[in-house]
């Protein structure tokens, strides 16, 4: 229901995907915390103090939201953060080392991402963060239940893949066992 925040780093696309949600069902409350606790938290969660330290965990999100003026949009800056980390990682991959893996897998999602950004109201974007926006609407689909096309699933793919490569090499950049210059 909430992520454990120890665990960003093990699956970094994972958490900011979930953080994405997360936002959204906030703002489905209109980030009034006793409206999404006696309608969300409370039904779920049977335990009182893995409801009170949820309900925490809730309270600090809305407050994020609000004190960076994002309630209708945007992410918080915690996630903005970990966006321009996975950013320059990403530029660090495609220019300087020679992982040639991750290079041919950002090529084949290139054009996908750019229809994605033509298609889209994320004009201003870069291309990692398209990614995720891409694979969210997907998620988002998933949930409403609706189909996705053939083209439609090679195009989420070829994003899933580029994401997942790219939270790989971020796992082993915050562990330390990354190293440039052996790539």
């Amino acid at each position: 229901m909430i992520p454990d925040e120890s665990r960003v780093h093990e699956n970094v696309a994972e958490y900011i995907l979930l953080i994405y949600q997360l936002e959204d069902v906030v703002r489905a409350y209109d980030l009034d915390l006793e409206r999404l606790k006696a309608a969300y938290i409370d039904p779920q969660v049977a335990d009182e103090q893995e409801r009170a330290r949820i309900t925490k965990w809730y309270s600090g999100l809305i407050d994020k939201l609000k004190r960076s003026g994002l309630q209708r949009s945007g992410h918080i800056p915690d996630l903005n953060e970990i966006m321009v980390e996975l950013s320059y990682l990403h530029n660090t991959m495609i220019n300087l080392t020679g992982d040639t893996q991750y290079k041919d897998t950002f090529e084949k999602a290139v054009p996908y991402i750019e229809e994605f950004r033509e298609r889209s109201d994320l004009k201003n974007k870069n291309q990692i963060e398209l990614a995720f926006h891409a694979m969210y609407m997907k998620l988002l689909l998933r949930l409403q239940k609706k189909d996705i096309s053939t083209e439609t699933e090679e195009a989420f793919e070829a994003m899933r893949k580029l994401l997942a490569h790219l939270s790989s090499a971020y796992k082993k950049m915050k562990s330390g066992d990354l190293n440039f210059l052996s790539n």
